[in-house]
């Protein structure tokens, strides 16, 4: 007969049973202890985000899987990058352009950037100074000389500007007209007195006008002395004015694409000289006694002019078509000195 040991089923160890749940308690309780202990002396690690990492842990412990970290657990909010890129919203309110010409996604791209400063201001211009273009008539010279007057008629004269109303005005000698660069200076005439005046050149005095010598406008003359003395004693000095004009252009009458002559009016400093561009460059013009610059061949007539004046400051102009004998606003002036 078979032994009964035989014939029993077999049971499971029931003191094994009971252990598994305790060991796994106890594993679960470790491992809740070593992260609740990491987490504490953290930098930052007693707040909620701590706690629910803690908790994250037990939870995948008592579940049988592996316990995540806590940075994967429970993932810190991302903080704005300190070296972000301005918006290209940002950028295009301050009339700055993207450094990299390019729209947004080129804005974005470029780490660290600032946003662009503003266009430095154009740096005070001394109020005298050297002038590398000026001729006989130089700025911060005071010249010695007489005055006398003439009756100057409807205001034009040897600068070729044309009639005028402005009765303040004056011819210089033939040696400081200069070949006409002389025209549209501004001088001041004091007397003797102390009392002065400031005229625009506007005519040439030939001889006996001497050197130093101006004639002035009647009306100029006599806010210096009366009319009958004739001649007196001065000092003169070039101007660079306050002004709101502009300056403009015109094309001498009989001008074509094939010939022309070109003025420039209402330039607040002497002009020292007038270019043309053409196919080889800028060309230079010959200026004439009567203050036009000729182009004899036509070479840049009713193209982009440049305009020097003796500080040697250049003003470029574009589209003065010829239309001769018209006076054609440019917008631009010659800073004041």
């Amino acid at each position: 007969m078979a032994s009964s040991s035989h014939r029993r089923s077999r049971r499971p160890d029931r003191r094994t049973s009971r252990r598994v749940p305790v060991v796994a308690v106890v594993a679960v309780a470790a491992v809740a202890l070593v992260v609740s202990l990491v987490v504490a002396f953290r930098p930052g690690g007693g707040g909620d985000d701590g706690a629910r990492a803690v908790e994250a842990a037990a939870g995948t412990a008592a579940n049988g899987t592996a316990a995540a970290s806590p940075a994967t657990t429970a993932p810190a909010a991302e903080s704005p990058s300190p070296s972000a890129s301005p918006s290209p919203k940002s950028s295009s309110a301050s009339g700055s352009p993207s450094p990299s010409g390019t729209g947004p996604a080129g804005a974005s791209a470029a780490p660290s950037a600032r946003p662009a400063a503003r266009a430095a201001a154009p740096a005070a211009r001394p109020a005298s100074g050297t002038a590398p273009s000026a001729g006989r008539i130089r700025p911060g010279i005071a010249r010695t000389g007489v005055a006398t007057a003439y009756d100057i008629g409807d205001g034009n004269g040897a600068c070729s500007f044309g009639p005028t109303s402005d009765v303040m005005t004056a011819a210089m000698n033939t040696a400081d007209y200069e070949t006409s660069k002389a025209c549209g200076a501004y001088v001041s005439v004091r007397a003797a007195s102390g009392a002065s005046v400031t005229v625009r050149i506007t005519n040439e005095c030939p001889a006996p006008c001497a050197v130093g010598q101006i004639d002035l406008s009647q009306q100029a003359f006599a806010k210096l002395a009366p009319l009958v003395t004739g001649r007196i004693p001065i000092t003169w000095s070039l101007l660079s004015p306050a002004t709101s004009d502009t300056v403009s252009i015109r094309y001498k009458t009989g001008s074509t694409q094939y010939w022309c002559g070109i003025q420039a009016l209402g330039h607040r400093n002497p002009l020292a000289g007038l270019e043309v561009r053409t196919g080889s460059g800028w060309t230079r013009l010959a200026r004439t006694g009567y203050n036009f610059f000729l182009s004899e061949h036509g070479a840049g007539c009713g193209g982009p002019i440049r305009l020097t004046d003796i500080y040697g400051e250049r003003l470029t102009v574009e589209g003065i078509a010829v239309r001769a004998n018209v006076v054609q606003p440019t917008g631009v002036q010659f800073a004041r000195h």
